[in-house]
């Protein structure tokens, strides 16, 4: 009978000449339990911001759009019993007396104030940029507008353009010009309320501007000083250019804001006169809290029709920026 022998090593331990016993790898452990706290972890962080979002964007959303298809008095709004009434509402607005010259004082307030809030604010910015004695206290001056509460800024205003002993009137028939209406005139009052928004945003549009110069490198104006060009074309050829992405976002900011102003516009004139300074903004808050008999309804109508075009141009904003980058 024949027998089998294991080699050993020098040391007589089986496994060969080096006499090390093979090495066993331990057993891997599945990723899934980290991938499965990853997940709860991030969920955690998330959380917070999907609660806010919920509560004070898509709960208001819902809310308003529901207040918009049903028929919401005061009674119904208490008892909650409302009826349904579809798009009634929103053929209700479109075929108001008030739609039409809302929407035309919309148009010249937000188109008239961005235009002159931007070009004053660029204006004022590129002044800045070249450091001066005094231009830290100068750029401090004009970040008041902005830092007054909106009812301090639209009843002085309202002070300034009295037509009987307000200061701009005052100031002009010192020059021979006669008495204006600014706010009881229905071709003035909207444009006396513009004047005071443009007052009001420039300070904004000086600060976003005015940092989106800082980030221009200094070395490019001074190539170009070399190359030949005056200050007009160093501004249309390298700084207009450049601003541009910082630009896009401050008209669309100011887009947004200026839909939505609402007190300046009700301080100064309430609206009127006869609508004559009357925007959706103002026109939704009237509906639902300006005239004693809250109609949250159409209010909510308008206010939907306000988040609409709002949307609109933020969706065209992200159009653009997308084939700018494209390209």
């Amino acid at each position: 009978m024949s027998t089998t022998s294991t080699p050993v090593g020098s040391t007589g331990t089986p496994g060969g000449a080096s006499g090390t016993a093979p090495v066993v790898a331990p057993p891997r452990r599945s990723p899934r339990p980290r991938a499965r706290s990853n997940r709860w972890a991030a969920a955690a962080f998330a959380a917070p911001l999907l609660i806010y979002m919920l509560v004070f964007y898509v709960f208001p959303l819902y809310r308003n759009l529901e207040l918009s298809l049903h028929d919401y008095t005061v009674r119904a709004f208490v008892q909650g019993d409302a009826q349904f009434v579809g798009l009634e509402k929103y053929r209700e607005i479109i075929t108001s007396a008030t739609f039409a010259p809302a929407v035309r004082n919309t148009v010249v307030f937000v188109v008239v104030s961005l235009i002159f809030q931007y070009a004053l604010g660029l204006a004022l910015a590129v002044f800045f940029r070249n450091n001066f004695r005094l231009s830290g206290l100068l750029r401090g001056m004009f970040l008041i507008p902005w830092l007054l509460p909106l009812i301090v800024s639209a009843s002085t205003w309202s002070w300034m353009l009295n037509s009987d002993n307000g200061i701009v009137n005052s100031v002009l028939a010192a020059f021979g010009v006669g008495q204006i209406n600014w706010l009881t005139s229905p071709t003035m009052a909207i444009w006396s309320v513009t004047i005071a928004n443009i007052w009001l945003g420039i300070p904004f549009n000086l600060v976003i501007l005015y940092s989106g110069l800082q980030n221009i490198p200094g070395d490019v104006y001074e190539a170009a000083s070399l190359d030949g060009a005056n200050g007009w074309q160093q501004f249309w050829r390298i700084t207009f250019p450049l601003l541009r992405p910082v630009s896009a976002i401050t008209l669309l900011l100011g887009f947004v804001y200026t839909l939505k102003v609402v007190d300046v516009i009700w301080i100064m004139t309430n609206g009127g006169p006869a609508n004559a300074s009357t925007t959706l903004a103002v026109w939704s808050y009237r509906e639902a809290f300006g005239t004693g008999q809250p109609d949250f309804s159409p209010a909510a109508a308008v206010g939907n029709v306000l988040i609409l075009v709002a949307l609109a141009i933020g969706l065209l904003y992200l159009q653009l920026q997308r084939r700018q980058e494209k390209s």
